[in-house]
């Protein structure tokens, strides 16, 4: 019986889900935002907030509490100096799922996790550019 029991078992035994959750966060917190299946983006996001609201508290016990799952130390230094004073006046929801439509390949349901409020929202914001094409009346330094 699995009683009172949080989370997916995702088809891997404890250690492999583990490793996968934490260099699944470390990409993250590498990037901003990354593509990855629906099912492991939602089971990403509360173990991406723990250590966002622990990275919040500071201090060199969360720090190290944090390397436990962040190993690599450039990604831990990024989420303590930049990532988490972003996060000062919110109190939770720091990630956001975007879903995507299923892979190609299998038919898995594809989904885009991202930090709330960092690169990836000034992107949005800002119209895409058509690259090397002529709009309307515009002229090309060929013309």
């Amino acid at each position: 019986m699995r009683h009172r029991v949080a989370g997916r078992k995702l088809g891997r035994v404890t250690s492999h889900k583990l490793a996968m959750m934490r260099n699944l966060s470390t990409a993250l917190f590498e990037r901003d935002r990354i593509r990855t299946t629906l099912v492991k983006a939602k089971e990403l996001r509360p173990f991406a907030e723990k250590l966002v609201t622990l990275s919040k508290k500071g201090g060199l016990h969360r720090r190290r509490l944090a390397a436990r799952q962040i190993q690599n130390p450039k990604v831990l230094r990024r989420l303590f100096d930049d990532i988490s004073p972003r996060y000062l006046d919110r109190p939770g929801g720091y990630t956001r799922i975007l879903k995507l439509g299923p892979r190609k390949g299998d038919g898995a349901e594809m989904a885009l996790i991202e930090l709330v409020g960092g690169d990836s929202d000034k992107t949005k914001e800002t119209p895409a550019k058509a690259k090397g094409r002529k709009r309307g009346g515009e002229k090309t330094a060929k013309d």
